[in-house]
């Protein structure tokens, strides 16, 4: 199998007990019995991109709970193999969020799919990161995983949910993953969006009320124009029962990302075959086909770089966002797309090296917005995988300064939910779970690379363990006692991973 990663030193960090215990506050105030909430006021339920990306972080403070984190997710899995984008929490009063379960209703008008009859979700997915932090979870305990049997848990949920996107989601016809709504490439108010959207007719404004605004800046938020789209987009979805084939999209996209992570967590599952006894090599032909069609349907050498396909109108979407450049965690790629997306990611458009972070859409683009949700701010998520594309394909010392930048970001923003690519400036919600996770993920691998215990090759991660972080933000208060659920011992908690 390829690697994915290869072992590099890192430089010395200062002040790594105080990220660590602002970190683990932050995965702890935010844990709610079962899963983590990516913030308490915005985002008060499970989200699900959001809880694979914690899972990874939560592995570092204890592994039983992001088994757990996972599990809980693929719980409200569909029939159809669909891992709904959002599952939500009884406990929530509905007009905490919107959309919440009264619109969506999946039990019923998702009745035909396979919704589940005793949780309600919403009825469109997120990127497919979940077979990936699956098996980093594993690592970090291979006996534990083992003896509580983890992975044979949820293999299965993981191999349908692979399944159900390159099979009724295959919209194009050609290999790849489409998604039929903004929010479901995670990137949800994208410039790359907004040629697609301009077909779609907005839902009446007094229709619906914005929950979002009560909880964040409008400048930094979607328009009120693209939110009446999504909202038009889900309804028309959630009318024809959530069906996938034999009806009409006004919205497709083949989206590089999400791609290029299902081709990642292909290979995740190749090896968590493997390790459950069953034959790895249907997922390891799967990711080559995937490979194989990423490069064809969206490799634009022009553009230097991968772009959006709009499949309503057929054409390549020239709007050049970080979505473009994330296949770097590709494994294999061919030499000449490697050079050019490393030129691209460095050049005058994306700034690695100079900019703070790399911002999620083109600077010099014609809408760059450094403030406003996904049209130019830096996001953790796709930094962290940035990081791993590029120690992936050699560029360790890259991947070494964008670490760093986004260890300084993180903590001088208060874990923002995203901040300004070139100050770093909080935006959006603080204490935002994939931020405290990543940055503990981040300060785990250059702790152990700096100790020599680290071992970063293939998919796999191994660091030493050290409970310090953890101990002392419970000791000064910034974490409660009594965090620990009943089959869940104090010891269980801590920062490092097991060697």
């Amino acid at each position: 199998m390829t690697p994915l990663l290869v072992e590099t030193p890192a430089p010395a960090a200062a002040g790594d007990l105080t990220l660590r215990r602002g970190a683990a506050r932050v995965l702890l105030t935010n844990w709610t019995g079962g899963s983590t909430v990516p913030s308490r006021g915005l985002y008060p339920h499970q989200w699900s991109w959001d809880s694979a990306f914690i899972a990874i972080g939560l592995r570092h403070l204890s592994v039983r709970r992001a088994q757990r984190e996972l599990e809980t997710l693929l719980h409200a899995q569909w029939a159809d193999g669909r891992v709904p984008h959002i599952v939500f929490n009884r406990a929530v009063p509905h007009d905490a969020y919107f959309p919440s379960p009264d619109f969506w209703r999946s039990s019923g008008a998702g009745a035909a799919a396979g919704s589940p009859a005793g949780t309600e979700t919403s009825g469109i997915v997120q990127p497919p990161v979940h077979a990936l932090a699956a098996w980093l979870v594993h690592l970090s305990d291979p006996e534990a995983s083992r003896r509580r049997g983890f992975l044979p848990r949820v293999y299965g949920r993981l191999a349908a949910w692979h399944d159900y996107l390159t099979g009724p989601r295959d919209l194009g016809g050609g290999g790849l993953a489409a998604m039929i709504h903004p929010w479901e490439p995670g990137m949800d108010n994208s410039p790359c969006w907004d040629a697609p959207l301009r077909r779609v007719e907005p839902a009446a404004a007094g229709s619906y009320r914005r929950a979002d605004l009560d909880h964040g800046q409008p400048s930094e938020r979607p328009t009120d124009l693209d939110y009446g789209r999504y909202v038009r987009l889900a309804s028309d979805y959630r009318d024809g029962g959530y069906a996938d084939r034999g009806v009409h999209h006004a919205f497709a996209v083949e989206d590089p990302c999400v791609n290029a992570l299902l081709i990642v967590s292909e290979h995740a599952l190749a090896r968590i075959a493997a390790e459950t006894g069953a034959d790895p090599a249907p997922h390891e032909e799967r990711a080559a086909r995937l490979t194989d069609a990423l490069v064809r349907r969206l490799w634009s050498p022009e553009h230097g770089m991968f772009l959006c396909r709009d499949l309503v109108g057929g054409e390549l979407i020239p709007e050049r966002s970080v979505a473009g450049l994330i296949p770097l965690i590709v494994p294999g790629l061919p030499a000449e797309i490697v050079d050019a997306l490393l030129a691209t990611a460095e050049g005058p458009s994306f700034r690695l090296g100079e900019a703070s972070m790399v911002p999620s859409y083109d600077v010099e683009g014609p809408v760059f917005d450094p403030s406003r949700y996904w049209r130019g701010p830096a996001w953790f998520n796709t930094n962290w995988l940035l990081e791993r594309g590029l120690r992936q394909y050699g560029r360790s010392a890259a991947a070494d300064l964008l670490r760093a930048a986004m260890l300084t970001a993180a903590v001088g923003s208060d874990f923002a939910e995203y901040v300004d690519p070139f100050t770093a400036q909080a935006r959006g919600t603080r204490d935002f779970g994939w931020t405290a996770a990543l940055t503990l993920d981040l300060l785990v691998a250059a702790q152990s690379e700096r100790t020599g215990q680290s071992e970063r090759a293939g998919l796999g991660e191994r660091a030493d363990e050290d409970t310090s972080a953890v101990r002392a933000a419970r000791d000064d208060g910034t974490v409660p006692d009594g965090t620990a659920g009943a089959d869940e011992r104090a010891a269980d908690i801590r920062i490092g991973v097991h060697a």
